[in-house]
């Protein structure tokens, strides 16, 4: 419809008072500049310039559509020089996180990131980690933090700290048939486990078919068992005294759920892997952000571990 090249001519224009001083400017006729302003009102439909008077004037629609022009052409500049700019990350960067990273690393992550690379912003995707998965494979992401297990071929890694789970009860929910066992007093054995309504990660997730397995002895009761893929959820259903559930250390002994869930004594049996998350990008098309993500994060996740020890 228009160039910036036209929005140029019609600033210098404005600015020299008429259509010749623009001309010399430029080293051309003013009639070729008058011809060049006559094609752009024509394919605007509009008209630009009131040419009834000595000195040439925008008219009301030519100073909207200036105002406006300029507006894009500012955007222009400041994407040229944001993107050719040495050093340093710019643009949008799609970072997925499992919801674990959400509770412990990412503000921080995030602040560090925009500390340093000013330029930078961020699209921000929070799901469990076969979805995270499949995005970056698909390029939906330029980087994720998630589980090991869930990572697609041919993706770099970069490991984090063990996050160890643990078992966690209503804070008020003390009294029951077994005393204080679980607290206190002796461990819960997998047969009081599986008495009990148990939420946890979603199914499908390494933690629950870690736990399905640990509660598929014969002997044992059939186990009344929940996922969620919200952590947020089960913390509340945990403190709510809906169950008890498995979670990330981490998460459940922060100040915030401190006062509400209470950690339980479990036999060594009835113990779960710690989740093993990584940075995981895809180093044909990410690598740079991969690199700079994935550094942050450690230092991140190391200053998280040695806050809440």
């Amino acid at each position: 419809m228009f160039e910036l090249k036209d929005v140029e001519i019609l600033q210098d224009i404005v600015r020299a008072g008429g259509f010749r001083a623009a001309a010399a400017k430029y080293g051309l006729s003013q009639s070729a500049i008058s011809n060049r302003v006559l094609a752009l009102e024509k394919r605007l439909g509009i008209q630009l310039f009131d040419r009834g008077r000595r000195q040439v004037r925008l008219t009301p629609v030519g100073r909207r559509f200036l105002e406006e022009a300029q507006r894009l052409s500012a955007a222009r500049d400041r994407l040229i020089q944001e993107i050719t700019r040495p050093g340093g990350l710019s643009g949008t960067i799609r970072i997925g996180v499992a919801e674990t990273i959400v509770h412990t690393i990412l503000s921080e992550l995030l602040n560090q990131l925009k500390c340093a690379h000013q330029r930078v912003r961020f699209e921000l995707s929070v799901d469990t980690s076969r979805e995270l998965g499949l995005a970056l494979a698909d390029d939906g992401l330029d980087v994720a933090i998630m589980l090991r297990e869930s990572v697609p071929s041919g993706a770099a890694v970069v490991p984090l700290q063990r996050q160890p789970l643990g078992w966690y009860g209503a804070a008020s929910d003390k009294d029951g048939e077994d005393g204080d066992k679980g607290e206190t007093g002796e461990p819960l054995t997998l047969t009081d486990l599986a008495r009990q309504t148990i939420v946890s990660f979603p199914k499908g997730t390494p933690p629950f078919r870690e736990l399905e397995g640990l509660l598929a002895a014969p002997d044992l009761p059939p186990p009344d068992l929940h996922g969620s893929a919200s952590l947020s959820t089960v913390l509340h259903l945990v403190a709510d005294g809906f169950g008890i559930g498995v979670l990330p250390v981490r998460i459940a002994e922060a100040d915030l759920f401190r006062s509400r869930i209470r950690p339980l004594k479990v036999v060594e049996g009835a113990r779960l892997s710690a989740l093993r998350f990584v940075v995981a990008y895809m180093p044909d098309r990410n690598r740079e952000v991969g690199e700079e993500v994935a550094a942050v994060a450690r230092a991140c996740d190391q200053n998280d571990l040695e806050r809440r020890s």
